[in-house]
């Protein structure tokens, strides 16, 4: 029988890129590769490094009272799909998922990993270095004979940015095409952890890769513009203070990949690194464009007002002191008139000066004018959107969007986990909103082909060569 999926693509006159889909590792393979990288100990202590080296229970092996003493955080729970069986399979096995991509209605497809997506976050350097290699070796290796409609990313982690280049060189080397990134890693606060060792691993900041960083990223982005890799952020959020509930795993689930991007995107776009690499590629998966089109007209409009110009609006040191006495001594009442004396200091005017180097919060972003903020932002972020996201279609509102723009929202299924019940179904649901006049048809043919192939293909002319879709994608890139 004919998915709804499949009928969808017949009737298109493009393809269909699924940009975000999901495998389900064969644990007991990978672990052959973790043995090959690592010896037999690698096996025996990977559970130990997934829980980043900690000992002692889980959430779900404590009772109440140590979940509330230790604040421990409920996380994922029958995460992956059990009753649609075929399903289940179809993500574990590459010739199955290849069979299987026309009932999907899908030419082409980005995968990412499951147990992968947490290798590039083990706290222990050695450890994480060496499951990300292994994992790599593993993707490659059973994927390799279906590239024609299917590419898994890289885990490539980047605690600092000399280990995130290794790990580039070495999946180019294997044939990989994508860079999955941390959109943050985290580091001890350095007092605490010289004074209280024991507590590095729970008083922690996050290090977003370019602003206040620990380290000079940018050899790093500079070396994936190189090597033409885009690179793609699907890093999760629970566990920041506001999705830390000891109870509800959806609770802390929901926003959770969107903050987590943010704190990526937006620090690439304040550090200036989309000025210094405008080529560079970034997808921040999972988290829907409703946090793009935020940022984006949040940063436009933070400029408009806080840009090094327009701060002298707010300047203390231009407030006319006799015409406010003048006012105050007119229209304040006995009180106020009373205390005329404390006016400089409730007007702000005794206050710290700001020098006038640390005042502009957007300087490593090279704008002049505000004109300039979507050449750092349109072409550089790509943001992930499930079929079932309702406001997937706020990307392509050109009268909502500052300056008329588009922001890039890719079709991106997340096959293989818990929120997809009927991976056939799937590209059916996304034409929705066609259906429902939310969007046009060009708008969808961004969403589910063109912005796709400019964010894989942009920074490698090559990325579709040998596929199903490479005459379309060279259309494409050369439009």
């Amino acid at each position: 029988m004919t998915t709804a999926s499949a009928q969808i693509r017949a009737k298109l006159d493009h393809p269909l890129i699924d940009g975000d889909s999901h495998i389900i590792e064969y644990t007991p393979v990978l672990m052959d590769f973790i043995k090959a990288a690592g010896g037999e100990d690698a096996v025996t202590d990977f559970a130990t490094h997934m829980r980043g080296g900690r000992s002692g229970p889980g959430w779900y092996q404590m009772n109440w009272e140590e979940r509330k003493d230790n604040r421990a955080i409920r996380g994922p729970w029958w995460a992956l799909p059990t009753k649609n069986t075929l399903d289940r399979c179809t993500a574990m096995l590459p010739k199955l998922y290849h069979e299987r991509m026309d009932d999907f209605g899908l030419d082409y497809a980005v995968l990412y990993p499951t147990t992968g997506l947490f290798f590039h976050g083990i706290p222990d350097d050695e450890f994480r270095q060496l499951v990300c290699h292994a994992y790599n070796e593993y993707a490659a290796a059973a994927y390799a004979e279906y590239g024609d409609r299917m590419t898994v990313a890289a885990a490539v982690p980047l605690h600092t940015p000399e280990e995130g280049i290794r790990e580039l060189e070495h999946a180019r080397d294997l044939g990989l095409k994508v860079a999955m990134i941390p959109s943050y890693v985290r580091r001890p606060v350095p007092r605490v952890a010289r004074e209280y060792p024991e507590l590095a691993n729970e008083v922690f900041w996050l290090d977003n890769l370019s602003v206040d960083s620990e380290h000079d990223y940018d050899p790093f982005w500079a070396r994936c513009v190189e090597l033409g890799f885009p690179v793609a952020a699907h890093s999760g959020g629970m566990g920041f203070h506001e999705r830390s509930s000891i109870s509800n795993y959806m609770h802390n689930h929901m926003g959770h990949f969107a903050a987590a991007g943010e704190v990526l995107a937006k620090s690439l776009l304040m550090g200036g690194v989309t000025y210094r690499f405008p080529d560079l590629r970034v997808a921040l998966l999972e988290g829907g464009v409703v946090s793009g089109t935020r940022l984006y007209a949040d940063i436009v409009g933070r400029w408009k007002k806080r840009n090094v110009q327009a701060l002298e609006n707010l300047n203390p040191a231009n407030i006319d002191l006799e015409q406010a006495k003048g006012l105050f001594e007119r229209y304040g009442d006995g009180g106020t008139r009373a205390t005329l004396e404390q006016l400089p200091r409730a007007l702000g005017m005794d206050g710290h000066d700001i020098p006038p180097e640390v005042r502009d919060d957007f300087a490593a972003m090279g704008v002049s004018k505000a004109e300039d903020i979507p050449e750092r932002f349109i072409p550089n972020f790509y943001f992930g959107c499930e079929s079932d996201d309702p406001h997937a279609c706020f990307a392509f509102n050109r009268k909502a969007n500052p300056f008329g723009e588009q922001v890039r929202a890719i079709m991106s299924f997340d096959l293989g986990h818990w929120d997809v019940t009927d991976m056939g179904h799937a590209a059916a649901e996304a034409y929705e909103q066609l259906e429902y006049d939310l969007i046009d048809e060009a708008d969808f043919r961004n969403f589910a082909f063109t912005h796709s192939v400019q964010l894989y293909g942009g920074p490698n002319a090559d990325f579709f060569k040998g596929t199903r879709i490479e005459d379309e994608a060279r259309v494409e890139l050369a439009a």
